[in-house]
């Protein structure tokens, strides 16, 4: 690498602190009134549900390390205890905008179109009495009060549970109790209304309103509302573990009673009530956090298919589908990419699908990271071992959040006649491939789908993603050799088409990013242009900046954490960053390398994060069809062009939208192009 001259004192933005600037500018497009208004309540939600799992990952994970007396800097240089700090201060003034955006924005707009929430006592005598029947047939028979004393411990609350503390009395000796609300029931009951109107009361002031049902010949003093978040991540030595899949199930065990990271609670809080319950959760009371309005705004997201208004919502279109009768005759003919989710994801459910049927297909092998609830995918794996074909499956079980939905799937397949492989110790598959082995005219063909993204139904349809499908041999050969480094004992080598982490993935990457160095000094057209969800690795964050410093014009386009500081003198200021935060989750990646003007296209399932090219098993593949390569270059500089939705990085760690005419959205654009 070449040395660079005087180095900044401050070479990477911290990890979880350019987390939490993503998140922001999720929150900025709750506030952007190009959104209509029941998409910025979806983009409340989301933000709220990304701030919860940042408090059960990456807040637990500082936590441990400061309960654990560590004191050295990250790979970047910052201890944990001014990280922490910093994410604290950040997190608070994130969750004070989102109420500010909430109360002061968004409630008066749902009330001027007819949206609202009510309170118990504002309730009409028809929308009391459906709420009252509400409660006595569908809540109060499921809601367990709890009582704490000698004989009843403080009870465990799984992580994001809800749940009222009620200081009782009783000839004047007082008592506690603890009320979980189930997440079975709704957040959000819908009232009787005018047909236009839509009013809806939340299930915790419902229950409120009723507290005394639950306690009879005490008497109610207090009500206190909060919500407890737990450590999620899973702990586990799989070098030593025996069973993977019972390892993983016991952890996942222990996430109700992992330790408190973060509690909420109601404004105005009781200190009669408050301390028991910071002894009882085993949290300090001066870490509390206090909501400025209704606890967890996650229940927006209720409100999109509650809510028949579309003038609210964005415009519906259909997914452009490619035409055939047959996909194996399809691929066939021609290598098919297809673009999520503005064109159909029908093609890879139908290469599944009819794979399982077909008569002439011998076997199927899949990985699967996540996966929808209902899933034809699954389905069609069942069909075809059901089918006499042999099917191999790996459900990769720490597949984070999806740990027990993995081993359910895993049991499942497994009893329909499916070989499952669990993962491998140490590493995570994040790999998306698919192979079909069919028998034609008397010999072996092999069909390949490789994707950027999951085998999810429900995401393709609100994450951008590339798939790719072919029939090529090289393809087939490499693809049929990453199921055996995955299945059995094989070592994984370098292969044709396939670059695979954790063994070549890195190393291929520097090579790719030297070779534009080269071409720089020889031709002056050195170029990189990247889109990832993810930068963080110092590594290759080091590189880039040595391209940079090279004269390498880098262009990078990064949904989320970007560690890279761009913009910075004799270090980055060949390099710039927008990220795009939008309708569409952007969740493709592709590598484009100028390589003296020919350009060299890849698509991969790996961000340039240290996991990615280290500690997992991910695939890189290089687009070589002209027509696929230039509709990805096309792509690209599409999403570069976006005036509306894209924000660039500047040199103070800061992300600014560049108001420029004409305005222009590419989300939007791609939509109309693949439509027309």
């Amino acid at each position: 690498m070449n040395p660079l001259p005087q180095e900044p004192t401050i070479k990477f933005i911290p990890r979880d602190l350019s987390w939490l600037n993503f998140n922001e500018r999720v929150l900025e497009e709750a506030t952007d009134t190009h959104n209509p208004l029941l998409e910025r309540c979806k983009f409340l939600a989301i933000f709220a549900s990304n701030m919860d799992e940042f408090f059960m990952v990456r807040v637990a994970a500082l936590k441990r390390l400061l309960d654990s007396g560590y004191n050295r800097t990250d790979a970047f240089g910052f201890y944990p205890q001014d990280i922490y700090a910093q994410v604290r201060e950040k997190a608070a003034a994130l969750n004070k905008k989102l109420y500010e955006v909430y109360q002061g924005k968004i409630q008066k707009e749902l009330d001027k179109n007819g949206v609202n929430f009510k309170k118990y006592n504002e309730l009409t005598a028809e929308q009391k009495k459906a709420a009252n029947r509400y409660f006595e047939l569908s809540a109060f028979p499921i809601i367990t009060p709890m009582a704490i004393d000698q004989g009843h411990p403080f009870p465990v609350l799984a992580s994001r549970t809800i749940a009222f503390a009620v200081a009782l009395t009783r000839y004047e000796k007082p008592y506690l109790a603890i009320i979980p609300i189930p997440k079975v029931l709704p957040r959000l009951l819908r009232l009787p209304s005018d047909k236009e109107e839509f009013s809806f009361i939340l299930i915790e002031e419902l229950i409120r309103s009723h507290l005394e049902n639950f306690f009879k010949g005490y008497k109610v003093a207090g009500d206190l509302l909060f919500r407890v978040i737990r450590d999620s991540e899973l702990v586990i030595d799989e070098e030593y573990a025996p069973d993977l899949l019972k390892a993983i199930e016991n952890e996942v065990k222990k996430r109700p009673r992992a330790k408190v990271v973060y509690l909420e609670s109601e404004k105005n809080a009781s200190p009669e009530l408050l301390e028991p319950l910071c002894a009882g959760l085993d949290f300090p009371k001066e870490d509390i956090s206090y909501a400025e309005s209704n606890l967890d705004l996650t229940y927006l997201f209720e409100l999109l298919p509650e809510v028949t208004k579309p003038q609210l919502c964005f415009t519906g279109y259909v997914p452009a589908k490619p035409v055939y009768e047959n996909i194996f005759d399809k691929i066939s003919e021609s290598d098919l990419m297809i673009h999520l989710p503005y064109q159909s994801f029908q093609p890879t459910i139908d290469l599944a699908t009819q794979a399982a049927r077909d008569p002439n297909v011998l076997g199927i092998k899949i990985t699967l990271y996540r996966v929808n609830e209902d899933s034809a995918i699954i389905k069609a794996l069942k069909d075809a071992a059901k089918n006499k074909k042999q099917v191999t499956v790996l459900v990769e079980i720490k597949a984070r959040f999806d740990e027990e939905k993995n081993i359910n799937w895993a049991k499942e397949l497994e009893e329909a006649g499916c070989h499952v492989i669990y993962g491998m110790p140490g590493m995570k598959i994040h790999s998306k491939a698919m192979l079909v082995v069919r028998k034609e005219e008397g010999r072996i063909k092999r069909y390949v789908h490789l994707s950027t993204g999951n085998y999810n139904e429900k995401t393709a349809g609100v994450y951008t993603d590339i798939g790719y499908f072919t029939a090529n041999e090289d393809f087939a050969r490499d693809i049929s050799e990453v199921f055996n480094v995955i299945t059995g004992y094989s070592l994984p080598t370098r292969w044709k088409r396939i670059v695979a982490s954790p063994n070549d993935l890195r190393e291929y990457f520097f090579e790719l990013v030297d070779q534009e160095i080269d071409y720089q000094k020889k031709y002056k057209n050195g170029a990189i242009f990247a889109k990832m969800n993810s930068l963080e690795d110092p590594r290759m964050i080091e590189k880039l900046y040595a391209a940079s410093y090279a004269g390498v014009k880098v262009h990078l386009i990064v949904r989320g954490i970007c560690c890279l500081i761009p913009q910075v003198k004799g270090l980055s200021e060949n390099i710039r960053v927008k990220s795009i935060v939008g309708r569409f989750l952007e969740h493709s990646r592709i590598y484009i390398f100028n390589n003296n003007a020919d350009q060299r296209v890849f698509l991969s399932s790996a961000d340039w994060m240290s996991r990615n090219l280290d500690r997992r098993i991910e695939l890189l593949f290089e687009i070589h069809k002209e027509e696929h390569k230039q509709h990805l270059l096309s792509v690209m500089d599409t999403y570069w062009k976006d005036t509306l939705k894209a924000r660039e990085l500047l040199s103070d760690a800061s992300y600014v939208r560049k108001k420029e005419d004409p305005a222009f959205n590419a989300q939007e654009f791609l939509i109309q192009q693949y439509s027309s």
